[in-house]
């Protein structure tokens, strides 16, 4: 069975920071305490032209995968390259495109996460949409954003079940407003801290020069040991230890599995810049415990919408651009962006929570279970703090 997730419109929900559109529970809903001020939605989509889709695949007791696209300017916008930045705090993991991001400081065109083994497909069913809604960036070239994290414990990675239909279909779901959160997508299989993971998402809202910006965050959750975690800077680990399945499967050690964070701003910046915040997802997800796992792949992408129409694609003479012109970006002052940095951070935090939170207990292929967070534990410990 397929079903594809359309994040719900984009009216607001009275609780959109308290529940997901499907009615699973958010970290602030168990009175979880976070340093600045969220968006609308408190989401990635709370900046301008972020669309968010989902492809989640579950079937029989072995399929527990999917795919999360996310257009940067929206599906309309493909064609306008944004500005961007890459980090890699641990490479045992995939992010394709990453070269040229470093290369050129610029991507265009929609990005997929899904699971390792399906990288490729991934990789191929961007190339399919893009055909189809844009094909004259697709006649020019193309170097699509795929990343990956391993379900392998609970999904049969090798089983073929993500296809270019499906990545398409998740581009096609895609839109603004709130969006659903936990086991859902391509975090759909997905551990961390050896609790049910996945995806999740938040924002913070950044007021510069008398203009409010919105940075948002969306994490594909797939990493740490149980007795890393921390929320709220209350270690839970050895309180939380009693009920951990993964703890006797030997084929990766603990910690194992990945996470991609992909940051999103309206904020105007340069690629260094870009880059900059890229980096900061590192204390965000430190600030949940984990020290980065050797073999876990941290892998991290961070864009700017602002500045549209800046920047001439990389084949100019296919988009009718004439030798002799001069591409212009408008930026913030490099002293200026600490607050902006604190937004990140505080996003990467909530978000990776919230994919903890949103979840209850999976099982998947071979009878593995992965447990949900205990909700009401957490939420008595970090009161009781």
């Amino acid at each position: 069975m397929t079903s594809t997730d359309t994040p719900a419109p984009t009216s607001i929900l009275p609780d959109a920071h308290l529940n997901t559109p499907a009615g699973k529970p958010r970290a602030r809903s168990l009175g979880i305490p976070f340093a600045g001020v969220p968006g609308r939605w408190n989401a990635i989509t709370d900046v301008p032209g972020v669309e968010v889709g989902y492809t989640t695949l579950i079937a029989g007791d072995r399929v527990r995968t999917g795919v999360t696209g996310i257009h940067p300017r929206g599906r309309d916008g493909a064609g306008d390259p944004v500005v961007a930045g890459f980090h890699n705090q641990n490479g045992n993991g995939e992010m394709t495109g990453a070269s040229w991001i470093e290369e050129s400081g610029t991507f265009s065109g929609p990005v997929a996460i899904t699971n390792t083994h399906a990288v490729g497909v991934a990789h191929a069913g961007i190339v399919a949409w893009t055909v189809k809604h844009h094909p004259v960036l697709a006649n020019a070239w193309l170097l699509p954003v795929a990343a990956e994290t391993w379900d392998g414990y609970l999904n049969d990675i090798n089983g073929h079940h993500v296809t270019e239909e499906g990545t398409v279909a998740a581009l096609e779901a895609a839109a603004s407003g709130p969006i659903d959160e936990g086991s859902v997508g391509g975090g759909t299989g997905m551990n961390c801290y050896e609790f049910k993971g996945g995806s999740g998402t938040a924002s913070r809202v950044v007021e510069y020069a008398g203009t409010p910006y919105t940075v948002g965050a969306f994490v594909q959750a797939n990493f740490g040991s149980r007795h890393e975690l921390t929320i709220a800077g209350v270690p839970l680990g050895a309180a939380l230890a009693d009920d951990n399945p993964m703890s006797q499967w030997s084929p990766a050690p603990p910690g194992s599995g990945s996470v991609i964070a992909v940051i999103a701003t309206d904020a105007p910046l340069m690629p260094p810049q870009c880059k900059a915040f890229a980096r900061r997802v590192s204390l965000g997800l430190a600030r949940t415990g984990t020290a980065g796992s050797h073999f876990s792949g941290d892998l991290f992408l961070a864009f700017s919408v602002a500045n549209p129409q800046a920047i001439t694609p990389g084949l100019s003479a296919f988009y009718g651009a004439s030798p002799g012109r001069y591409d212009q970006l408008r930026f913030v002052p490099w002293g200026f962006l600490d607050p902006f940095y604190e937004a990140v951070v505080q996003s990467v935090e909530e978000a990776v929570v919230n994919a903890l939170v949103a979840n209850g207990d999976m099982v998947g292929r071979e009878g593995h279970r992965s447990p949900g967070l205990p909700r009401d534990r957490v939420a008595e410990l970090v009161g009781s703090r």
